[in-house]
């Protein structure tokens, strides 16, 4: 995840921007073939030091500037003023946001299934494992464990759709020129920027520069995911407390100890989500102030979009990572959920907790 937001990612996707967007133009007559096969070899070949270019991207305001710049210095004559023609510095902004979010939101999803197929196969276990219910943080009536655990599985299940929806719809292209009117293209803005995406695997889309609800629709739906994932560690956290202990953290060496007290063993994973949920609603906050943009091009909201959602996928990361490992080696103590559930003297009837599993398990399906 660190690797996805690193600055080598982003000078990467900046570059790939520009070439792609130098060959889609070329495929439009708009500029030589000749120009584009030279701008993308550049950009291809050309060595920038990082720490410098941030330097200068700091002075500038944006990123982009500095680096044209340089792409520019390195051409010459006419092939140098077809080099980014058309566009924008948030265009490339905004464009390596996109990519990026892809990809973290691939590398997430991969621990989020994790986390939902093994809580899938473990409330299918206890579908029928009768326990005692709580509410209000008091014993309430009998539910199966399965139940319990179900719950878990679809709202990690529903968050991990709900963001996948939000990913597609607002990591797009964005390919709108100066103003956001994709002036200066002859006509050809919608064709080129069809084959730019294609080629930087985006989907095509109108211009969003001013409008950020797509940016604040993925930030909200990592949270609801950390969120999702701090619900089971706090459920999870409170059955493995001493005198209850109907579940457990797996057994790692080295894991969840005290450097005080020997005895204990601390759900450290559940520590993890339960830390992360609490900072990922203050980060969207952020986000969601930035939404009343000025005019066609705001200043200070969306250039800290990049930073918060960065944080945001490394915090959905570390949670799911922590989670996923719990998920896969939970302890269930089935002896302390049957004496916890006589010990309330409430019976055992789980009404249609078993049902109830299958109905949200085959819900995620």
């Amino acid at each position: 995840m660190l690797a996805a937001f690193s600055d080598a990612a982003t000078l990467r996707h900046a570059l790939a921007f520009e070439a792609e967007l130098a060959r889609a133009e070329a495929a439009e007559g708009l500029i030589g073939a000749e120009a584009a096969e030279a701008i993308a070899a550049l950009c291809a070949s050309i060595m920038i030091d990082t720490a410098e270019l941030a330097e200068e991207a700091a002075l500038a305001g944006t990123l982009a500037i500095p680096l044209v710049a340089r792409l520019r210095a390195a051409l010459s004559g006419e092939t140098a003023k077809a080099l980014h023609k058309g566009a924008t510095s948030q265009d490339v902004a905004d464009t390596i946001l996109a990519c990026q979010i892809r990809a973290a939101s691939s590398l997430l999803d991969a621990d989020l299934t994790r986390i939902t197929t093994a809580l899938a196969a473990l409330a299918r276990r206890h579908a029928a494992t009768p326990t005692i219910g709580r509410t209000l943080l008091q014993d309430a009536l009998p539910i199966s464990f399965g139940l319990r655990i179900a719950h878990w599985q679809a709202g990690v299940a529903e968050a991990a759709n709900r963001l996948h929806r939000e990913v597609e719809a607002g990591a797009t292209l964005q390919f709108g020129g100066a103003a956001g009117s994709r002036a200066g293209l002859d006509g050809k803005a919608a064709t080129v920027s069809a084959r730019l995406a294609a080629a930087l695997g985006l989907p095509d889309a109108p211009p969003w520069h001013a409008r950020r609800g797509g940016i604040a629709g993925i930030a909200a739906a990592l949270a609801i995911a950390i969120g999702a994932l701090g619900k089971m560690a706090c459920d999870i956290s409170l059955l493995a407390q001493s005198g209850i202990g109907e579940a457990r953290e797996p057994a790692i060496p080295g894991r969840g100890g005290s450097s005080a007290m020997a005895h204990k063993r601390n759900p450290t994973g559940c520590q993890v989500a339960l830390s992360a949920s609490l900072r990922a609603p203050g980060l969207v906050a952020g986000i969601l102030a930035g939404l009343p943009a000025e005019q066609e091009r705001g200043l200070g909201g969306w250039q800290a979009e990049g930073p918060t959602l960065a944080d945001l996928f490394l915090l959905a990361a570390g949670a799911a990572d922590a989670m996923a490992t719990v998920a896969e080696g939970l302890e269930i103590d089935e002896a302390a959920i049957a004496r916890n559930l006589a010990a309330a003297g409430l019976g055992n009837d789980i009404g249609e907790s078993a049902a109830l599993v299958a109905a949200l398990l085959t819900q995620d399906d």
